[in-house]
C-alpha cells in the first residue's frame, strides 16, 4: 500500500509538471521526464510523444 501511495503522489506531481513549458520541445522533454519517473524507459518514450502531441493543440 505504501508503494502504491508513493507512485500515486509521484504521478500527480508529474501531471502537474506536464503543464510546464511553452514550446513543443519543452513539453516533450517534460513529458519524457514524467514518464520516466512513473514507468521507466517505456514511460519516457510514451511521455515524450504525449508531450509533443499536446503542444500541437491550440490554446
Amino acid at each position: 500500500m505504501k508503494r502504491f501511495t508513493t507512485i500515486a503522489v509521484v504521478s500527480c506531481a508529474a501531471l502537474a509538471l506536464a503543464a510546464c513549458g511553452t514550446t513543443r520541445d519543452q513539453k516533450a522533454a517534460t513529458g519524457a521526464v514524467a514518464g520516466a519517473l512513473v514507468a521507466g524507459p517505456v514511460g519516457a518514450v510514451v511521455g515524450g510523444v504525449a508531450g509533443a502531441a499536446s503542444a500541437n493543440k491550440p490554446n
